[in-house]
């Protein structure tokens, strides 16, 4: 008695700890938020060399839904409203600003410096997002800055074709 059964609530909790952490990325001694961004650019890298573009997209979409589900129930467990372990949330904000983006290494450093600058940054209405209650607020800012850095990479693409 007292134990967690297994497949019960606390695995449910373990399973949201883990996602929200990007299976520990979020536990790095240095800058998580980052590690969290290099998990998204390691994953839309290998899906777009892969299966192309779209699949990042696709890839981004399923990181979002897995960081709604995980991320507000991973601050209740850790205790604060935002903690810099849950990074699924940059993980799914580099995913965005890949999504529709060739495989290039040009573009992956220039969408990685981007997001981070963007999410760092907060133009709005990014810092107005982070007050949307629990793992809305700490999922929406990175999804715009995502957003924003896509939308600069693919502006560059057009002016430079």
């Amino acid at each position: 008695m007292g134990r967690a059964e297994p497949g019960g609530p606390g695995a449910l909790r373990g399973l949201q700890l883990a996602i929200a952490t990007a299976a520990g990325a979020g536990r790095s001694p240095i800058a998580p938020g980052t590690a969290g961004a290099a998990v998204g650019l390691a994953l839309s890298a290998g899906l777009t060399t892969a299966w192309g573009p779209v699949s990042a997209a696709v890839g981004a979409l399923v990181a979002t839904a897995l960081g709604f589900f995980s991320a507000g129930p991973a601050a209740c467990a850790i205790g604060e409203p935002d903690p810099g372990r849950i990074v699924i949330d940059e993980v799914a904000g580099q995913m965005i600003a890949l999504a529709f983006l060739p495989p290039t290494v040009p573009i992956w450093i220039a969408s990685f410096l981007l997001f981070r600058l963007f999410d760092v940054l907060k133009p709005f209405p990014a810092r107005r997002l982070e007050d949307l209650p629990g793992g809305s607020g700490i999922m929406a800012d990175d999804l715009a800055a995502g957003l924003y850095a896509n939308g600069v990479l693919q502006l560059a693409r057009w002016l430079l074709a």
